[in-house]
């Protein structure tokens, strides 16, 4: 006699690594229900796209998707968008999208499994409200990377920066009990991976009460058999001389901070309402650099904020050789409704046009500085793990501590190993590498 047919599942996630990570989240829910997940959408039972809300053109290209992934439907498939889109726009996307059943915001996953059955009786629903205690603390994720572990630590942002929507999509902060990320980190090591990326919207913010961030990367960085420990994404703001010497002594903490600046000029920040200048970010990134030899920067950039001056602008890449970012993610500014930003003068519209050539000297102030520094690496030694296999040839991609990539010959036997590499050569901004064997011991003398 055979078994039922399982009901399958595909899942395709936009945007953040806490999209990632909520959509490992959903997966764990549904494998525990007897879901298989599959890696097409082709004639699944369940299709559910998880979305990004930080820019336009993240919304625009799901709304497209969806009328995409509807000639993949059989008759009895349930589709559903979730994640910050979905908060974000709740019953408008039922309304745009007539194929769609479920609309779930971040907090409402628990419900998902009921939501699916209800669809296939034909409910149509939409649930988008904050749920100030849901940490999804007895969900077991089902992790997509096997080499390394996306824990959320804290949800929420009270920042409420001017051009920001994740407030209204993520609602205020809150965060994870310490001894909880521990037993979740505990639980990653037992299952074979020994990197964790401690994931929230101001990370170094995290608070539960009675412990910091300091106390939670030094709890984290106890765990036995953790050997590398990221976060993202810090506030400049947060970073106080505890959270920073608990990263200079907790020999996990990897060398390398996403410090996201969105501008060098403090009168585009002001408007911004990030609380802080250019000289506090100057001098947080300093006192980072102290304490942390060897740390790599990267970092955010907005180009075309409302008011944005080319005095303004000059200043931006002023800061940007200054630190000497070893990369920058750059965009133009893209307003969401709901946000302050849109409720700017619209004489102060920076046009596109303007908004375009700037970015593009932007970029080539990063990139020219980044390729000068990377050049210098070549015949240096470093540690990498073992991501994945890489897009060219037969090669494999790995990352040093200080989030370098390099690509190196192997099979994918490999993946998820440590191993020493010399850099041989770059393209200015990934690197190719060469593994150094391991010296085995001398054999004695007879």
């Amino acid at each position: 006699m055979t078994s039922p047919r399982r009901p399958t599942v595909y899942i395709e996630t936009y945007g953040c690594q806490m999209n990632v990570s909520d959509s490992e989240l959903m997966l764990g829910s549904l494998a525990a229900r007897g879901y298989d997940a599959v890696d097409a959408p082709d004639g699944a039972d369940v299709i559910l796209v998880n979305t990004c809300a930080i820019r336009d053109h993240a919304e625009q290209r799901v709304i497209g998707r969806l009328g995409e992934l509807r000639r993949h439907m059989k008759p009895d498939t349930v589709m559903g968008v979730t994640g910050c889109m979905a908060q974000r726009l709740g019953p408008q996307i039922l309304d745009r999208a007539r194929h769609v059943s479920i609309v779930i915001g971040p907090d409402g996953y628990r419900a998902l499994p009921t939501l699916i059955d209800g669809a296939r009786e034909g409910r149509r629903v939409s649930v988008t409200d904050f749920d100030l205690e849901e940490h999804y603390e007895d969900f077991q994720p089902r992790r997509f990377d096997r080499v390394k572990a996306w824990i959320p630590v804290q949800r929420g942002c009270d920042y409420k920066c001017t051009y920001c929507i994740v407030p209204t999509t993520r609602g205020p902060e809150r965060s994870r009990q310490l001894a909880d990320v521990v037993r979740e980190t505990a639980a990653v090591v037992a299952e074979g991976m020994s990197e964790v990326v401690l994931l929230g919207q101001t990370v170094n913010s995290y608070t539960d009460g009675t412990h910091d961030f300091a106390d939670l990367l030094r709890a984290v960085g106890a765990v036995r058999g953790i050997r590398r420990i990221r976060f993202t994404s810090p506030h400049p703001n947060d970073f106080s001389d505890r959270v920073i010497a608990a990263m200079a002594e907790t020999s996990a903490v990897c060398e390398h901070v996403h410090l996201p600046m969105q501008s060098g000029s403090t009168r585009t920040l002001r408007r911004m309402l990030r609380r802080y200048t250019r000289e506090g970010y100057v001098e947080c990134a300093g006192r980072l650099r102290d304490a942390i030899p060897g740390l790599a920067l990267t970092t955010d950039v907005i180009v075309g904020f409302p008011g944005e001056t080319e005095e303004d602008f000059a200043e931006t890449l002023s800061v940007v050789r200054q630190i000497g970012f070893d990369d920058a993610f750059t965009f133009k500014f893209s307003p969401r409704d709901g946000t302050p930003a849109t409720r700017f003068p619209e004489s102060e519209t920076v046009p596109d046009d303007v908004a375009s050539e700037r970015l593009a000297r932007l970029v080539d102030t990063v990139r020219s500085a980044t390729r000068r520094r990377n050049l210098q690496l070549l015949g240096t030694r470093h540690e990498i793990l073992i991501e994945k296999a890489a897009r060219r040839g037969e090669l494999l991609q790995g990352r040093t501590r200080d989030f370098k990539t390099i690509l190196v010959p192997g099979d994918e036997t490999m993946i998820g190993t440590y191993a020493s590499v010399e850099i041989t050569g770059t393209t200015g901004f990934t690197f190719t590498g060469a593994i150094i064997p391991e010296r085995l011991p001398l054999p004695l003398a007879g």
